[in-house]
């Protein structure tokens, strides 16, 4: 700007040195007696020149200063701009430097739980052993006890009237209270057993969510302190959720007890709602409920793939959610049935689910016989049982679809066992034995032409079964 300065001074003092120029000392012979002094002025084209360049130098002073005024107000912006980033920037580092100490006091503080842990697992081990002990003891004592008692029962018998026999008799109604005593005592302690241990499983599923909590938080970590680093101004990232439960079963285990509508993510598989019936063994997956027909349970194959219905009211959870949940093995299927009468009924067996490839073959896996009421669907499943709906015939009877003939999919074989997912009727049922045999029926519990008032199925890891 200096430079631009300069240069317009120098134009118009040579402008002004042209319009004006010296005057010239000294004259001719012939005017040196002129006394007169003649004063020069400017032609009226030099004035006009002078003052188009006036004009000129004006405006492009103008214009220089309008572009100074724009580049200056840029540069107010930028500054603004960076020194709100540097401002972002210092608080962002503070709440890492916070988000840092926190995770170091969490860490130390799982830690110290998990010493703590260790510390009650090896008294527990310790006191399970003495237990033990004292129950081979018992167990010798009882022994010896019975041998008593019989030897005194025989004493009795040989000797009915004497004394020594009134004694015997005695001491083994006497003997009969201890023994009592010793059963109880040892079911309590198993009970304690039980309880610590169950304790202990929630106690290692929290302590696993909160490490896997803890490697999260640290990652979040770094990987904003890379961002902030490479881009500054960027915006702050959204924190991922903690890890979420594979089923209801770890929900329970992790402290739910209410029994609701929850968000779970089995392995290898994306995240859902399932309505968790949550009691005092474990966490059970609820697949279906019928209990007022505001639902039409005769859909097409991809309706019972996907699911359908609302999960606070009737539903289908959906096969390939099933088949993710229980696709290992090892699970219990849940079913409770009541008619119109209050009774219920209910029947539990270990199943296997297989994929879409199988056309979700269901497979009962028992080891010793079924009971009549689980021979409905069980004695038929033993080889597996393909699903069927009214559009993918998968049935074991060849000139039928029991799903077209019967109304709704389900596991059928040869359309006369079971089939849950029916048309709901209302009380008093219709007449029409055709009808009839199109409700939700269960044959060995109140035969094929009685149709139920409600169902539900749920699945839930066998660990349950076996504390039940």
């Amino acid at each position: 700007m200096k430079t631009t300065l300069a240069t317009l001074t120098l134009c118009l003092v040579v402008l002004m040195a042209i319009a004006f120029p010296l005057e010239k000392k000294g004259g001719s012979s012939s005017s040196s007696g002129a006394k007169e002094k003649r004063v020069p002025y400017a032609a009226w084209d030099d004035v006009n020149v002078i003052a188009h360049g006036l004009l000129q130098l004006g405006q492009g002073l103008k214009e220089h200063v309008d572009k100074t005024k724009v580049q200056m107000r840029d540069i107010a912006t930028k500054l603004k701009v960076f020194n709100r980033t540097v401002t972002d920037l210092g608080k962002e580092s503070q709440k890492l430097r916070g988000e840092g100490e926190a995770l170091k006091a969490r860490a130390h503080g799982l830690e110290d739980r998990e010493g703590h842990l260790l510390n009650v697992t090896a008294e527990l081990r310790e006191k399970a052993e003495e237990m033990q002990h004292e129950r081979r003891t018992m167990s010798e004592r009882m022994s010896r006890l019975e041998e008593r008692v019989d030897i005194m029962l025989q004493g009795d018998s040989a000797v009915p009237d004497t004394n020594p026999g009134a004694k015997n008799n005695s001491d083994a109604h006497n003997i009969q209270p201890m023994l009592e005593a010793q059963n109880k005592r040892i079911d309590d302690l198993m009970e304690r057993i039980r309880l610590q241990q169950e304790k202990l499983d929630k106690q290692n599923v929290r302590i696993r969510t909160l490490h896997s909590q803890v490697q999260q938080s640290r990652q979040r970590a770094s990987s904003r302190s890379s961002n902030s680093d490479a881009q500054s101004g960027v915006a702050e990232q959204r924190d991922s959720p903690a890890e979420m439960a594979s089923d209801c079963h770890e929900l329970f285990l992790r402290g739910e007890s209410t029994s609701g509508v929850y968000t779970i993510q089995p392995i290898n598989a994306e995240a859902f709602k399932v309505f968790c019936e949550m009691t005092a063994d474990g966490g059970w997956t609820v697949i279906q409920n019928r209990q007022d027909g505001s639902v039409d349970f005769d859909q097409l194959w991809t309706a019972y793939k996907t699911g359908f219905g609302s999960l606070n009211g009737e539903f289908w959870l959906g096969l390939e959610k099933i088949h993710s949940i229980a696709k290992d093995g090892g699970h219990i299927l849940d079913i409770v049935l009541a008619d119109w009468s209050g009774d219920m009924a209910s029947v539990r067996l270990p199943f296997h689910l297989g994929g879409e490839e199988t056309k979700y073959s269901l497979k009962i896996q028992k080891a010793d016989a079924f009971s009549p009421l689980e021979s409905s669907l069980a004695s038929d499943a033993t080889a597996g049982l393909t699903f069927s709906t009214r559009d993918q015939d998968n049935d074991q009877k060849n000139d039928t679809n029991c799903a077209k003939h019967l109304s709704g999919g389900w596991w059928f074989s040869n359309c006369g066992r079971s089939n849950l997912n029916g048309r709901y009727f209302q009380s008093p049922p219709p007449k029409q034995r055709d009808q009839r045999k199109q409700s939700i029926f269960w044959k060995t519990w109140r035969g094929r032409y009685y149709p139920l008032k409600s169902s539900r199925m749920m699945i839930a890891p066998a660990v349950v079964e076996n504390k039940s």
